[in-house]
């Protein structure tokens, strides 16, 4: 063997009665006996307690080579998965017994054990990193030059899946930079005459594409040569290998494809034409990448006229697609809804403050806001899959919105083509889906044709006989024209459309109400009190949809009655309105249990109806509130009894405690101090105060939302007692990693500091500290930068003393910050307390001054007391610069000039201040 591998420990022999036990347990798990496999299960689970019980199974899977190869796999799966668990309290010496032998069966005659092998090598490496297994890659690599085609084979695949999972580490130092040693063999290998190890080879390399590490970098020339030279590979697995490096290229290092640009542009064209959709699936990734790299761009403008009905091509719904569609449209219209129809919905808690910029991002996941999720689906079936329909609309829209109009006298005729009703409903279907595609992208050279294409989709979606699908993406379509539609008079477009989409989402087929309903989601919330008018009929609708909608689009149905909510505010409360929409929302509420998974989401739309209507909703908020309350004294009960006895009681869906605070939160913004007769009534503070130090994200987000709420509605003597330990726990969870925890922290300290100022000055310094280094975290998440940017701004009016001293480390980023939101309460107080600190603290700001107009200048209507602050601080200013004050101002923005010469804080002359 190689020096590289480890020495096999050939002092350990087993136990042949032991041996034979467990080998007679991995016989029986074929047995298809109930009951069978759980007591073997069981029974192997307990020779864990045995220190070399694991030798016993690298013993089998390794050295019983006359075994049966399943009993070797099976023990060699058990072996993985003991490693998964308990590797770190393993003994070393069978740590290191597992190495010495595995590695000697990879190349074993039999794929099921070479792959098990994989497994366990990757499985040691998780835990140890390579730097725990010096030389592995070496002795792999020198396997691969192995005459034994299994060798190499079971060689290869460990080197794939290795560079899958630990492509960065590759290049540490101290495992030894191992990259530099594999890159060239695998390169090597693209000219294998086994195709699955050109396959293999290719992948593996394209993993270190993103990080370009120095092994790799240095071998770039060879790389490209390769990935040419597979280009026109027979086998199909390895051009889409070719088509996924041109991609990771194109996102990570263009500026090696720019000498190739012209031709690696025109076989990603030809190779998105392949009649293998996942070839083509692969090659189409590549438009929209390549369409938004500058360079490039003279590149594409090339090959429009090819490009664009190849991506036509693409969104065309293929035979088999169609007939499976149709196939299971005839089973939905025959059936309910089971629960496995329903896609995982997840319960948004609330977050607070800040100008009504909503991220509900996830604090543990990524932080892409979702809000343009009904834009970004360029497809209304029901399939999550990514396929060749969808990328090819997604890269026309991409296509659209970097090249715009200049695309339109190519494509507009073949959509005009595609759309004649003697076409198959698939061709239409793929024109107007084509149209949605462009509508933003290229919105000023298609208005002049939207008075003729918008009655054009009106009249297929009012056309009963068209086919759901054609009717479902024309709903999709025609609401990537709700900007357009809204500009025009009311009567002409909007009302029609909307009378449209009322009757789809009334329409009996199941898909054709899930468009319409999001469609309708969309326009309204471009419609904003436009919609009032017709809101009768619109609310008619909705309440009939509610009766007559199955389990699935419930919930789309939900979502479009919260949107119209936010749209349309307080209107909502007008008598008429209230009793249209309240009464089936409270019967399904008295209908649903509250451990009914059904009730998150209308608890959800109660919490944007309660805020809505304000004062109109006191009339539902007792019964509404003691509800909310029962759901989460019943889930902490649980918590606490889960806790006690984790092995016999299931832990509690803590989701209805989250909805549950959001509609008290909900209800207290919605009722101001109308709710705190419901508040003073019940043990909301001391629940409150467990919920806040909850071990769950989403439970505290939404806890530190309510306390904000509360202290707002709730006059602050009553909150008295509690208010001390609320403040500690919200400092404790100034994190900016959990964005939306950290968020409603920062502004429920800010509602508390200015209602209990002398209470909260002991609390200001460590709580300026904190946010100070939440303020200069860069890429910030908006909402909580502007919300961190409010509460300091608070903190200065309670303590200008304290925080002053440190202005020069937050001024920029604050008027940054500030100068985006509107005006409202919570700005006017932060800027009140920044020009208290910058009137103690005036000389450290002087080289910040113009961007501290700047955020005064973003106000629109300042109360007069505020408009003077501005003005004394500005005099003071001008007074302390002298002559310098005229050159100096003189290099402000020209807007800038004239906005503050216009808002009336400086004459034209520059140099007097307004009276």
């Amino acid at each position: 063997p190689s020096h590289t591998q480890p020495q096999r420990t050939m002092e350990w022999q087993p136990n042949q009665e032991g041996l034979a036990q467990i080998v007679g347990l991995l016989r029986e798990c074929r047995s298809t006996v109930p009951g069978v496999q759980l007591r073997i299960q069981q029974q192997l689970q307990t020779f864990n307690t045995i220190r070399d019980y694991n030798n016993y199974l690298v013993y089998i899977f390794a050295r019983l080579k006359g075994e049966q190869e399943f009993v070797r796999t099976v023990a060699g799966l058990q072996l993985k998965n003991n490693i998964k668990d308990y590797y770190t309290s393993m003994a070393p010496e069978v740590r290191t017994f597992i190495k010495s032998d595995v590695l000697g069966v990879i190349g074993d005659s039999a794929t099921t054990v070479r792959r098990t092998v994989s497994s366990i090598v990757t499985t040691i490496v998780n835990h140890e990193g390579l730097e725990g297994w010096p030389g592995l890659i070496q002795h792999l690599v020198e396997l691969l030059h192995n005459p034994d085609q299994n060798v190499v084979d079971g060689s290869i695949n460990t080197i794939s899946i290795l560079c899958e999972d630990h492509a960065l580490n590759m290049d540490s130092e101290g495992a030894g930079r191992p990259v530099a040693i594999l890159v060239p063999q695998l390169i090597a290998l693209f000219r294998s005459p086994n195709p699955a190890h050109r396959k293999i080879a290719i992948a593996s390399v394209n993993q270190f594409v993103y990080e370009m590490p120095q092994g790799m970098l240095v071998h770039m020339d060879a790389y490209l040569r390769g990935v040419f030279f597979l280009s026109n590979d027979t086998n199909t697995e390895v051009r889409r290998k070719v088509c996924q490096a041109f991609v990771a290229l194109m996102e990570s290092r263009a500026d090696f494809l720019v000498p190739h640009m012209r031709n690696v542009i025109q076989y990603m064209l030809h190779t998105t034409q392949s009649k293998d959709p996942n070839v083509a699936l692969d090659a189409c990734e590549f438009w929209p990448i390549v369409s938004e790299y500058g360079p490039a761009k003279d590149n594409i403008t090339e090959v429009l006229t090819s490009l664009i009905p190849v991506l036509l091509n693409g969104m065309v719904y293929g035979e088999d697609d169609v007939l499976a569609m149709e196939a299971e449209e005839e089973q939905e219209a025959q059936r309910q809804d089971a629960e496995k129809d329903i896609r995982p919905r997840f319960h948004q808690s609330r977050t607070a403050g800040g100008d009504g910029h909503t991220n509900n991002d996830d604090d543990d996941d990524d932080e892409d806001d979702d809000d343009d999720e009904d834009d970004d689906d360029e497809d209304d079936d029901d399939s999550n899959e990514w396929n060749l329909r969808k990328c090819s609309a997604a890269s026309l829209d991409v296509l659209a919105s970097h090249f715009q109009d200049q695309i339109l006298p190519v494509l507009l005729p073949l959509i005009k083509e595609r759309i004649e009703p003697t076409n198959s409903w698939v061709a239409r279907e793929s024109g107007i889906l084509a149209l949605g595609a462009i509508a933003e992208g290229c919105n000023l050279g298609i208005k002049q044709y939207l008075p003729q294409i918008v009655p054009f989709l009106l009249s297929i979606l009012n056309d009963k006989t068209a086919k759901s699908f054609l009717r479902g993406i024309t709903c999709w379509t025609l609401s990537r024209f709700s900007r357009w539609v809204l500009a025009q008079p009311l009567d002409v477009y909007f009302r029609p459309m909307l009378e449209a989409l009322c009757a789809s989402i009334l329409d009996d087929n199941k898909k054709v109400q899930e468009t319409a309903c999001s469609a309708f989601a969309t326009l309204e919330e471009v419609a904003q009190t436009d919609i009032l008018p017709y809101l009768t009929p619109v609310l008619q609708t909705l309440v009939t949809a509610f009766s007559k909608y199955q389990a699935k689009n419930l919930l789309i149905l939900y979502d479009s009655i919260m949107t119209l909510s936010d749209a349309v505010g307080n209107e909502l409360s007008r008598p008429e309105f209230v009793a249209i929409l309240m009464p089936p929302l409270i019967a399904k509420w008295n209908a649903l249990d509250d451990q009914d998974r059904s009730l998150l989401p209308l608890l959800e739309t109660l919490t944007s109806i309660s805020v809505a209507m304000g004062q109109g909703f006191a009339p539902f908020a007792p019964p509404v509130y003691a509800r909310c309350m029962k759901l989460i004294e019943t889930t902490l009960l649980a918590q606490h009894m889960h806790a006690q006895n984790p092995a016999g009681v299931d832990a509690p869906d803590k989701d209805f405690m989250v909805c549950g605070l959001d509609l008290i939160s909900g209800i207290c913004e919605g009722l101001g101090p109308g709710a705190e007769p419901l508040v003073l009534a019940s043990t909301l503070p001391v629940l409150l105060n467990e919920c806040m130090k909850d071990a769950a994200l989403d439970v505290r987000q939404s806890a530190f939302a309510l306390v904000g709420d509360l202290v707002k509605s709730v006059a602050i003597q009553h909150l008295a007692l509690y208010l001390k330990e609320y403040v500690v726990v919200l400092v404790a969870n100034l994190n900016p990693d959990h964005i939306s925890v950290c968020n409603n922290s920062s502004w429920a300290l800010g509602e508390i500091a200015i209602r209990i100022p002398d209470d909260m000055r002991q609390f200001v310094p460590q709580i300026t500290e904190l946010l100070i280094r939440v303020m200069n975290r860069l890429n910030l998440n908006r909402n909580l930068l502007e919300n961190t940017a409010i509460t300091l701004g608070r903190l200065g009016l309670i303590a200008p003393e304290i925080v002053a001293p440190h202005i020069e480390s937050f001024i920029q980023n604050w008027c940054l910050a500030l100068r985006q939101i509107r005006d409202n309460v919570e700005k006017d107080s932060a800027f009140r307390g920044m020009i208290r600190m910058i009137q103690l603290n005036p000389n450290v700001v002087v080289k910040y001054l113009v961007y501290i107009c700047d955020a005064i200048a973003s106000w629109y209507y300042p109360k007069d007391d505020l408009r003077e602050m501005f003005q004394q601080v500005l005099h003071m200013y001008k007074s302390g610069m002298g002559e310098v004050w005229n050159q100096y101002y003189a290099t402000f923005p020209a807007q800038l000039r004239t906005v503050l010469q216009v808002g009336k804080l400086l004459h034209n002359d520059h140099n007097e201040l307004m009276d």
